[in-house]
This record gives structure tokens, sequence and C-alpha cells, in this order.
């Protein structure tokens, strides 16, 4: 599967809302919007990412589909990645070739990240491309609407 980052889109939105609306994928991911179906936030957040300079995030593609998207964003001191790969391509090893791809992009470190202790598969994506954890904290999720454990991981090669 060939995986390639490209710059966002106007087309890649919708695709971007349904997954990121889908209730299985955002119980797994955990720290989400508060309404991840409500479309008017969801295109304001957006409007706001594509209008920041201090943010770089990208369409995932695999072998030419639209199937996620990923970024860096965060004050220089904290700079923190993000992934989200549409469910069905789960297991596929897409978010992992992404989120390497997006490292070639990104020279500065170190790279922080957040995972939910228990969403196991984004934690394997983040210690395969050589985050390591370096802490823990606990916060609201709003997609499970409960106080969920989550890992700090760290980057810093």
């Amino acid at each position: 599967m060939d995986v390639t980052l490209r710059e966002v889109r106007d087309g890649d939105l919708p695709l971007f809302f349904a997954y990121m609306s889908d209730p299985e994928a955002a119980r797994v991911a955990a720290f989400t919007s508060k309404d991840p179906t409500d479309r008017a936030a969801f295109d304001a957040h957006w409007a706001r990412i594509r209008a920041a300079d201090h943010i770089l995030m990208r369409t995932v593609l695999a072998d030419g589909a639209v199937v996620g998207n990923t970024g860096v964003y965060g004050p220089p001191d904290d700079r923190q990645v993000t992934y989200w790969i549409d469910r069905a391509h789960w297991g596929r090893g897409l978010a992992t070739a992404a989120l390497r791809a997006l490292l070639g992009l990104v020279p500065e470190r170190p790279l922080h990240a957040r995972a939910a202790a228990d969403n196991l598969g984004s934690v394997r994506v983040l210690r395969k491309c050589g985050f390591v954890v370096t802490g823990r904290d606990r916060g609201f999720a709003e997609a499970r609407g409960e106080e969920t454990d989550e890992l700090l991981l760290t980057l810093d090669a």
C-alpha cells in the first residue's frame, strides 16, 4: 500500500467529518470534540486549523484514496502530533506510515503525543515511530463522557 501526504483540500473535509463522527472511532480515540456530529463546529475548527501558520496538517492518501489526516500543532515548546485514520482502514499500517511521513516533513524535536491509555493501536503506532512514554495524565474524554487515563509520549531524536 502506497501511503502519501498532501495538503488538505476543501473536498477532503466531508470525508474527515464522516471519519471523525464515527461513534466507535471516536470512543477509541476518546479525546475528541464535545459533539463530533456538529458539522458547524467541525467546519469552524478546520477553518481555524487551515488559517493557522503554526499548524501543519496533511491529508493521508493510501493508493491515492483519502483515508485520514495527520498533523503537528501547538506552541514551539510543546509541539504535538495528531492523526486520524478512517476506521475502515485500521490494522493495515496506514497510521504508522502516515506518521513516519509526517515526521519526515517536521524536523523539529522534541515532538509530543497523547493517547488514551487503552487505545493500544495508537500507542503502538507512536512507539513504532520512536515515541516513548514519558508520563501519564487523566482527563475528561468527551467521546466517552468520563475521566480517562492518558499516556504522554515524546520523540526526542
